[in-house]
C-alpha cells in the first residue's frame, strides 16, 4: 500500500497548515480526473444513448469528488472521516456499474480494467487519509 504521504503529498505532521483547499488533496485530484474519463466514456456509442445507466454512471463518479469537498469544508476531522466514507462508496459503487455495464456491452472491457484499477488506487488513498485522521484527530 502506497504511504500516506505519497497520497497526499504533503508532510502530513503539517497537514492542518499546508492544506488549504480540498483542491489541493491528491485525492480530490484523482477524483476529478476519473469523473473526467466518465463523462467522455458516456459520451461514446453505445452508453450516449442509455441514458439511466449514463445518469446513473455520471452521478456516481462526480459524487466521489463532491463528498471529498464537502467534508473538506467542514474544517472537522469527523465530518470530513464521514464524507470519505461517502466518496469511497461512491468509488465502489461505480466500480460495480462499471462492472456490469462491460457484461451487456456498454463499456469496453479495456477502459473497465484500466478504471477498475484507478478506483482501487483511490479507495486505498481515501481509506489510508482516514485512518490518519482516525489516528491523528485533526479538528
Amino acid at each position: 500500500m502506497e504511504s500516506l504521504s505519497i497520497v497526499l503529498e504533503y508532510d502530513l505532521n503539517d497537514i492542518d497548515m499546508k492544506v488549504n483547499s480540498f483542491e489541493e488533496l491528491v485525492i480530490w485530484q484523482k477524483a476529478i480526473e476519473i469523473g473526467v474519463e466518465i463523462y467522455n466514456i458516456s459520451d461514446q456509442s453505445p452508453l450516449k444513448n442509455d441514458y439511466k445507466s449514463r445518469d446513473q454512471l455520471i452521478g456516481s463518479a462526480v459524487s466521489i469528488s463532491n463528498n471529498i469537498a464537502e467534508g473538506f469544508e467542514y474544517n472537522n476531522s469527523v465530518q470530513f472521516v464521514k464524507f470519505l466514507g461517502y466518496a469511497k462508496g461512491s468509488a465502489g459503487e461505480l466500480r460495480s456499474q462499471l462492472a456490469l455495464l462491460v457484461k451487456v456491452n456498454r463499456v469496453s472491457e479495456e477502459k473497465y480494467l484500466i478504471l477498475k484499477e484507478e478506483l482501487i488506487g483511490l479507495s486505498r488513498q481515501i481509506k489510508a487519509l482516514v485512518t490518519y485522521l482516525k489516528t491523528k484527530k485533526i479538528k
